[in-house]
């Protein structure tokens, strides 16, 4: 399912029109986003957290010339689903 898709469904399922559950999805992943890149933990009970993540700086290597690069610490985000989503 596609970002499309997503919002046809919240439409038919909650009986807004396509452009008004498409600012409501937008919306939603705004504000995780969001919280994210504050590094603040959003919590949805049932389906899951979302959590930054951080990875430590570190020092790969160049395959073609075996030179070596310092590779900055970098934050994601991650995502773990609760057990009712697991459970699906």
């Amino acid at each position: 399912m596609n970002k499309g898709e997503l919002t046809k469904a919240v439409a038919a399922a909650s009986g807004l029109s396509q452009s008004d559950a498409g600012k409501a999805v937008d919306a939603v992943f705004d504000t995780i986003a969001g919280a994210v890149k504050a590094r603040k933990q959003v919590a949805i009970a049932g389906f899951g957290t979302f959590a930054p993540k951080t990875r430590n700086a570190r020092v790969g290597r160049n395959p073609a010339t075996g030179y070596q690069i310092k590779i900055p610490e970098k934050t994601s985000a991650s995502f773990k689903p609760a057990s009712a989503m697991k459970d699906l």
